[in-house]
């Protein structure tokens, strides 16, 4: 596992031993930063179900402001802690331990980007879209993408959230999802 692009390319990130994480493959993650390329510079990122830090740690090589990360996890917590330290990102980022609902319902924030990329065989991801779309915590024109087993379908989003493309990679969908400004129409 790598950063693909940016300013901390080529560095090999840690990896948390185990089947209770799941990092994202090179491929998706390439086409995942392949879409929001030009969403990622100088943007608030969230990366909610952090694991190793891949996502957000290839959000902030790419020119992303901050990103927070957060994970239930005590020892993805340490190791998101220690891949960012090995890429020189710290500064620009913030870890969260704990729930991730919880995260949602009291951070207060809004950001520009959220990565969620939670285990698939849980209710995790709706329940997450569902807590962000009610905190609206995405900011006007931001995008939300969500990875999942190729199977699993979002519920439809209430507005001025939208639901947008989808990408399947094998086993794998990522599902675009924006949020609507108030100069739409």
């Amino acid at each position: 596992m790598r950063v693909i692009s940016g300013s901390a390319r080529g560095r090999r990130l840690k990896e948390l031993q185990g089947m209770d994480t799941r990092p994202t493959t090179d491929k998706v993650k390439e086409s995942l930063f392949n879409i929001i390329q030009f969403e990622i510079e100088g943007r608030r990122v969230l990366d909610l179900f952090g694991g190793t830090g891949q996502l957000g740690i290839e959000a902030l090589s790419r020119g992303a402001d901050h990103c927070t990360f957060v994970d239930m996890r005590k020892e993805a917590a340490a190791l998101i802690r220690e891949n960012l330290r090995l890429t020189g990102l710290s500064e620009r980022s913030r870890v969260v331990q704990g729930d991730a609902l919880s995260f949602l319902s009291s951070c207060g924030e809004k950001f520009d980007v959220i990565l969620l990329d939670p285990p698939y065989h849980t209710e995790l991801l709706e329940k997450s879209v569902e807590r962000i779309t009610e905190f609206d915590i995405l900011r006007e024109h931001g995008i939300m993408i969500c990875e999942s087993a190729a199977e699993r379908e979002l519920p439809a989003l209430p507005p001025p959230y939208e639901g947008g493309r989808e990408y399947r990679y094998g086993k794998i969908r990522l599902t675009v999802c924006r949020r609507a400004g108030s100069d739409r129409r």
